[in-house]
């Protein structure tokens, strides 16, 4: 499902116009960047979280040359399932 068949589908849903449920949906993932981006995890009971994760400088290899890189260390956006969508998922 891409993001224009989201936005028909939640319009559907909730009883909606597409307009109002594409605002809806930009609305949605502004927040969870913001938060994200400010350091705060954005919890959604029954469905999951949100997070950021962080990886370490390291050291990796160029695979064409085979010369030895150093990777810089990054922030990374995450997602865990709560358990009530897995267990809707494996139903």
């Amino acid at each position: 499902m891409n993001k224009t068949e989201l936005i028909a589908a939640m319009a559907q849903e909730a009883g909606i116009s597409k307009t109002e449920a594409e605002r809806v949906l930009n609305a949605f993932t502004t927040t969870v960047q913001s938060s994200l981006k400010a350091g705060a995890d954005v919890a959604i009971s029954g469905f999951g979280t949100f997070a950021i994760s962080e990886s370490a400088e390291r050291q990796g290899r160029n695979p064409k040359t085979g010369e030895s890189i150093t990777i810089a260390a990054a922030k990374k956006p995450k997602f865990k399932a709560a358990k009530a969508l897995k267990d809707t998922v494996n139903s």
